[in-house]
């Protein structure tokens, strides 16, 4: 499966380590254009110049690890495209161009499902693609979410609850899923 990863997803932390880390063992490709890439870094801008620096330098990490899922903007494939708010073309562009079988947002508004269809494209929540996921590798997902726990625990220097962690970066169903088999 190729995934179309919008800005908006990569900008909390724990949920784009959890996306990437799935990615890395190989459960779906990840894609996005630089454009993306700078949309997430340039919002990270609002917490200080310190946290746009770290976020610039997790791009950078990004485009090393993933170099073959980065794609060129589209031009020609906006132009013919229509969405709500003319911003988001360039990620449906992208998702046309990349083959992708849907893009990962949070926003749904900017992405009719309508649209998307025409092109051969979904729009899935990460909640709901990372749960998919979980349904069909459980072992590699969870060991992706309990290093991401760990490394956030580490970072915050204290105990976090795991189903608190995966709540607070908007994963309630993969939260449920993976603390029901753990009791």
């Amino acid at each position: 499966m190729k995934a179309v990863l919008d800005a908006c997803v990569l900008y909390p932390t724990v949920l784009r380590e959890i996306l990437l880390g799935v990615a890395a063992r190989g459960l779906y490709e990840p894609l996005w254009s630089e454009r993306i890439l700078r949309e997430w870094t340039r919002a990270t801008a609002k917490l200080g110049p310190l946290a746009q620096a770290q976020a610039e330098a997790e791009a950078q990490l990004m485009r090393a690890a993933f170099a073959r899922f980065a794609l060129r903007e589209q031009p020609n494939i906006e132009a013919r495209l229509l969405l709500p708010d003319p911003n988001d073309l360039h990620v449906l562009a992208v998702a046309i161009a990349g083959h992708a079988d849907c893009i990962v947002t949070f926003n749904a508004q900017d992405f009719p499902r309508h649209v998307l269809a025409e092109e051969g494209i979904e729009r899935r929540d990460p909640d709901s693609l990372l749960w998919q996921l979980w349904s069909f590798h459980p072992d590699a997902v969870t060991q992706v979410v309990m290093e991401v726990h760990a490394t956030a625990e580490r970072m915050a220097g204290t105990e976090i609850p795991l189903k608190k962690l995966l709540k607070r970066a908007q994963l309630p169903k993969l939260a449920k899923a993976m603390t029901a088999t753990a009791d």
